[in-house]
């Protein structure tokens, strides 16, 4: 599905997966959390209630006049002991323990409070004999018979459901109560840890005397506010993730939208408009940034196209001229007939055209050569001094012809290169130096070796370049005297130049007061 292959609904889809995850676990932990502390609460008051009513049994238990405790019945299937007769009291179990409870039994005053009677969610409490008798409940005790529980029907309170049976032999009635809850002294058993009973939470001890105290609570009302705080959670992540997914939209949106940038300019420079560029306000980010990238790679496209385009124009227009002098030269010839000796002429002037075009055609594909990284250079170690002097020898026909001074200072310095390449250089600038100096002008040529690199300059004292024309004197096909349209003056010698020059790894530079001279400054390393 194209869906899920767009980047804007991966990292949605991703950072909605992340948000749910989180508010989920945070909701249920904190759902947990609440409910964990309301159940313990509700643990601790029904085991406190517990040692309220072991209390009042102990409190309630008849005595002698010693003080004694009537003994537990030796014979489950005794009846159900109902007071000792009068003046027997044994006193064999002075700690009570194993003491029968009262055959009534009531809560005292003091700790009727604990037990809300009148109130249906109010605390509760059963008693019932080893033998399954009840002998006493609270009157907001549910009916065993009416109850629908979680686990099925009322069965005898002292086996509830998954909860087992208090350990201990009778004599451990001081001993913690250990359950949900928390810990109480009493005078009972163990107290078993705390069950649900549909909406009732109750929890039960066996008394050493075999006997079972129930006491519950119906929780209705903790377990509608348990509810309530589900649901606020759940409304609230689902707020939360909402706002979240709508935040996250457009941020993502919002981050990817010079993408859509990117690609409605690119549309649009593919379509032929070169001069468009991607709207980089937010330049400090990383698409920003790309954004940038991209226009300065704009920038040079549309320059290099031009360049291109211009290259082609001129390129034809130095062809057009000799191929013109050929045709018309021939053309002539052939109107009528002429003497051998204007045969000759024509073909002479034929011949001046095609060298032209020749070296004009050598000069653009050393160019495309050089532009393509294919031009090979013998590299070599050779002294750059001696080929300077060579090249000064070479053009000193042209300069006495001008009435130009050549000065050569150069020590002798090795380099590596192409000496072949780097004598067409100096040639080249050397020939530019003496045509565009003034008659009896001067021509110096330095060589010195600075900072690791042999650096070499050539000085004219000729017309000079207009500052205007200074960033384009490397451009192929420029001229700053456009009047200089002679052969051997296409405009490609100093484009040649500057490419051999950075094919060599070096640079080339130029500085010009208008009738005052010229500078050339190359550097090589060494």
């Amino acid at each position: 599905m194209k869906l899920f292959k767009s980047i804007k609904w991966r990292l949605q889809l991703w950072y909605g997966l992340i948000l749910v995850v989180v508010l989920a676990g945070f909701g249920t932990t904190a759902y947990v959390l609440e409910s964990s502390r309301q159940f313990r609460k509700l643990d601790e008051e029904l085991h406190n209630r517990i040692g309220v009513i072991g209390n009042s049994l102990r409190r309630q238990q008849p005595r002698g006049p010693n003080g004694n405790r009537p003994p537990r019945r030796q014979n489950p299937d005794e009846p159900p002991f109902d007071g000792p007769p009068p003046g027997q009291f044994p006193s064999d179990d002075p700690q009570g323990r194993n003491a029968r409870p009262p055959a009534r039994f009531a809560l005292l005053p003091e700790d009727a409070y604990f037990f809300e009677a009148a109130d249906p969610f109010g605390y509760y409490f059963r008693i019932q004999t080893r033998d399954g008798h009840e002998l006493a409940r609270s009157t907001n005790a549910p009916d065993a018979d009416n109850v629908v529980y979680q686990n099925g029907p009322l069965v005898k309170i002292n086996h509830p459901p998954d909860v087992a049976k208090p350990a201990g032999n009778g004599n451990d009635g001081d001993e913690k109560l250990e359950g949900n809850g928390g810990s109480l002294k009493s005078p009972l058993g163990r107290v078993g840890p705390a069950w649900m009973r549909g909406t009732f939470r109750e929890v039960q001890v066996e008394t050493p005397a075999g006997d079972t105290i129930l006491v519950g609570k119906n929780i209705s009302p903790e377990l509608k506010e348990l509810r309530l705080v589900a649901y606020t959670l759940s409304s609230v992540g689902v707020g939360i993730l909402l706002l979240g997914l709508t935040g996250g939209w457009w941020l993502v949106s919002r981050s990817l939208r010079p993408v859509a940038d990117i690609s409605d300019t690119a549309v649009k420079i593919s379509a032929g408009d070169l001069s468009q560029r991607i709207n980089v306000a937010e330049a400090e980010s990383e698409l920003g940034q790309l954004a940038m990238v991209l226009n300065s790679t704009f920038a040079r496209l549309e320059t290099a196209f031009a360049q291109q385009k211009q290259f082609a124009s001129d390129a034809a227009h130095e062809l057009r001229t000799p191929v013109s002098v050929m045709l018309t030269q021939t053309q002539t010839s052939l109107n009528r007939e002429r003497d051998a000796a204007s045969y000759k002429q024509t073909v002479e002037a034929c011949q001046r055209a095609a060298q032209r075009m020749r070296k004009l055609i050598e000069s653009l594909l050393a160019l495309a050569r050089f532009d393509a990284g294919q031009e090979v250079l013998q590299q070599q170690r050779f002294d750059l001094s001696k080929t300077i002097g060579d090249c000064a020898e070479l053009v000193q026909p042209l300069a006495e012809e001008r009435g130009v001074k050549i000065f050569v200072e150069a020590e002798p310095l090795e380099i590596t290169g192409d000496s072949g390449r780097l004598a067409q250089v100096i040639t080249n600038l050397l020939t530019n130096a003496i045509q565009y100096n003034r008659s009896e002008g001067e021509v110096r040529v330095t060589l010195d070796p600075q900072n690791g690199l042999a650096v070499l300059t050539v000085v004219d004292t000729g017309q000079g370049i207009a500052a205007e024309n200074l960033p384009s004197v490397f451009g192929r096909f420029f001229r700053a005297d456009q009047s200089r349209t002679g052969a051997g003056n296409a405009g490609l010698g100093l484009a040649i130049t500057k490419a051999i020059i950075e094919a060599h790894g070096g640079t080339i530079e130029v500085t010009s007061t208008e009738n005052v001279g010229t500078t050339f400054t190359v550097r090589l390393p060494i």
